[in-house]
């Protein structure tokens, strides 16, 4: 989805001492980063630890390593078997998971405060002494062809994002699944998850971000206490895989059992390198001014004025490490060929990219920005999100008021030169062709992101 409230990005910012400010930052002596950020309004807290390391760094015939290894986290180290992790923050009140992104792997935490330090050291030692029986290793790896099976194998929408990254690149490792191609999953071994862990999970590559009601100076000695006797170790090296032109408009159907068919229409599209870039701001702009509200371009004209869609979507994120998409998803109304939903999906861009938009649709759009910065405040584990997904992604927390003002000042000129730069050279066409459902086969999930995968 694309994002409304944008967090703070900058350059990355080595220190060694802490910043004198809220949050406050510290880099640990072994390289880990961590960020802390007071807020008293509730005697709770929020730990991420985010690991820079998700589906893009993965090669073919390894992918799904990530995703996996997020899983075998949960097996236990020789100080606290398996379950004992999650039954340990339980019994503190407290609730924990993880998440695999193409870009990160996270492990949180929300409990009373006074029980923080708990959190770290059980972090701290899984981090470096994770320990699991190749047996365990099986159990899970069934574990998560299932998942496979039960989001993607078997969900028309899964299918459908699947074949749209797999046919859109051809060399950016964005084309990968995050839960791996289920050939990867059947030959991996026991040794490929251990060698992965060893390479990637060490202070020098994780940030840890909490927020709550602590005192910063205190939850810095408690990270000490807990991670700065953890060596760094040198990151294998991520050489950059640059996706060639396309070139021309590639086109893909996909067949599923369903209900309504899909369509999907996706351009390549800058992501954020620096952050005075001015391009991803205004592609940004332009997917909130098609989807955002029901007064938005695309649900206002294609569902309720020409009654060609039951819904339709756009999207766009800049932030990544690897290859953006802008995307517009649509499901054709009853008796509507998807040939003709597209037609007016392009239509509609090509008004824009004729017309501009109107200063009342920026406007919409720019108080929407500032409602979401707002009501985001209102959640610990939202405002830790932002900032350790941007901290993962080279940048900082540092500059948001710039960041949302480079937003927000976008222009109706630059929104109608992006729509302009939608081109069928950057274009790929994915349909799903809808099969017949089999007897008493439950309806298929939502349409959604399809980017990332929890334990549970």
């Amino acid at each position: 989805m694309h994002r409304l409230a944008l967090p703070a990005v900058a350059l990355f910012l080595g220190l060694a001492r802490p910043v004198l400010a809220n949050p406050y930052e510290a880099v640990l002596d072994n390289g880990m980063k961590v960020i802390v950020k007071e807020d008293h309004r509730a005697p709770v807290a929020v730990s991420q630890l985010w690991y820079r390391v998700g589906s893009v760094d993965e090669v073919n015939g390894r992918t799904g390593l990530s995703h996996l290894l997020e899983h075998m986290m949960f097996k236990g180290t020789q100080k606290v078997p398996a379950g004992e992790f999650s039954r340990l923050i339980a019994a503190a009140g407290g609730k924990d998971n993880a998440f695999t992104s193409r870009d990160h792997t996270v492990y949180f935490q929300q409990l009373a405060a006074d029980r923080l330090p708990l959190a770290l050291q059980l972090e701290s030692d899984r981090m470096a002494n994770l320990a699991f029986k190749d047996e365990a290793f099986n159990s899970e790896l069934n574990v998560v062809k299932e998942e496979r099976r039960w989001r993607t194998d078997d969900q028309p929408a899964g299918r459908l994002y699947e074949a749209l990254y797999a046919g859109a690149f051809i060399a950016s490792p964005v084309r990968t699944p995050v839960i791996g191609w289920m050939g990867d999953l059947d030959s991996m071994k026991p040794d490929d998850l251990r060698a992965w862990y060893r390479q990637w999970y060490v202070p020098n590559n994780a940030t840890l971000v909490v927020v709550g009601d602590v005192k910063a100076e205190e939850v810095l000695a408690q990270a000490r206490a807990a991670f700065g006797g953890l060596a760094g170790r040198t990151l294998p090296e991520r050489r950059p895989q640059p996706e060639p032109p396309q070139n021309g408009i590639r086109r893909l159907s996909v067949k599923a059992p369903s209900e309504l068919p899909y369509l999907a229409l996706a351009w390549k599209a800058p992501r954020l390198e620096r952050i005075d870039q001015s391009e991803p701001y205004a592609y940004a702009m332009l997917a909130s001014l098609l989807d955002g509200l029901d007064a938005s371009r695309l649900p206002r004209r294609l569902v309720r004025e020409q009654a060609v869609a039951t819904s339709v979507s756009a999207s766009y994120d800049m932030l990544t490490r690897a290859g953006a998409l802008f995307t517009v998803i649509g499901v054709p109304a009853q008796g509507v060929a998807p040939a003709r939903l597209e037609k007016a999906i392009r239509a509609e861009l090509d008004r824009i990219a004729r017309e501009g938009v109107s200063a009342a649709e920026l406007e919409r759009v720019r108080r929407q920005v500032e409602a979401a910065r707002i009501y985001e405040k209102d959640s610990m584990f939202a405002q830790a999100m932002q900032i350790g997904t941007v901290e993962s992604l080279g940048f900082s927390w540092r500059d948001e008021p710039e960041f949302v003002q480079r937003l927000t000042a976008v222009t109706s000129q630059q929104v109608q030169a992006v729509a302009r730069g939608l081109k069928d050279d950057d274009l790929t066409v994915v349909t799903l062709v809808p099969q017949p459902l089999p007897k008493g086969a439950p309806k298929s999930m939502p349409m959604e992101g399809g980017d990332s995968h929890g334990v549970r």
